[in-house]
């Protein structure tokens, strides 16, 4: 049997967390791991999880999605998991879609799969228009650069096996890490797809990419890609 672990990042998450774990743990179609990583929050998030008794590593400071993310490949590497699940502490992702990421994983030898709201209609929330004409500009450049199309490409819902959590672990882009590292991923010939997943929309906290930020976000993200460095990344892995 595979050993599967969630890794949620939560910063600021005292309203979400204990919802979103309560439904990971009511999940009974496949056995998951879970871990919490509080990056470094500064409302009640730790106090919240430490009374309900919630798995978390507690980071001492706030470094940023990409460093909370990277500290759960870490911890998944060093448990020797054999696949990876990125899920959001905000209560956004539906945890009844996990087994849709996995098994194009265990029964296709996928290396990644990254849950899409933008393949079918399996997903009502799609977000806001702002930010959907920017990962379509992203897609867009992607696909220009690689040859290979994924819509979704700022999707936070992911599936990895264990080469990939090795490879994060090691290394992993603390600024706009989805898109840069599904590039990544796509131009070093790793094989990735995306299948369709439910999203819900965010009930409490603030989400990290706001509506003015969208144009910010997608400039910067087309910018880190066009300088990606392949020898930097391969360079992450021992």
């Amino acid at each position: 049997m595979k050993k599967i672990l969630l890794i949620i990042p939560a910063y600021n998450e005292e309203k979400n967390i204990v919802k979103t774990v309560e439904a990971i743990k009511k999940y009974k179609k496949i056995k998951l791991d879970y871990i919490v990583i509080n990056d470094g929050s500064i409302d009640n998030t730790k106090k919240v999880m430490e009374e309900n008794d919630i798995n978390f590593i507690d980071l001492p400071f706030n470094l940023g999605i990409g460093a909370a993310v990277q500290t759960g490949y870490k911890y998944a590497l060093y448990h020797n998991y054999d696949i990876a699940i990125q899920f959001d502490g905000d209560g956004q992702h539906d945890i009844n879609s996990v087994d849709k990421l996995i098994e194009p994983i265990i029964n296709d030898d996928y290396d990644m799969v990254v849950g899409s709201r933008y393949i079918d209609n399996t997903s009502s929330f799609k977000s806001t228009f702002s930010r959907r004409a920017g990962i379509k500009v992203i897609s867009f450049l992607i696909k220009m650069l690689s040859k290979k199309v994924l819509k979704d490409v700022t999707s936070g819902y992911r599936a990895v096996n264990k080469n990939i959590i090795e490879v994060f672990a090691n290394y992993y882009p603390y600024d706009f890490p989805e898109p840069i590292t599904n590039y990544a991923l796509l131009k070093m010939g790793y094989k990735c797809k995306e299948t369709g997943v439910n999203m819900f929309e965010r009930e409490g906290g603030v989400s990290s990419i706001r509506a003015l930020k969208s144009i910010y976000y997608m400039f910067n993200v087309c910018l880190s890609i066009l300088l990606f460095n392949n020898k930097i990344f391969k360079g992450g892995v021992k």
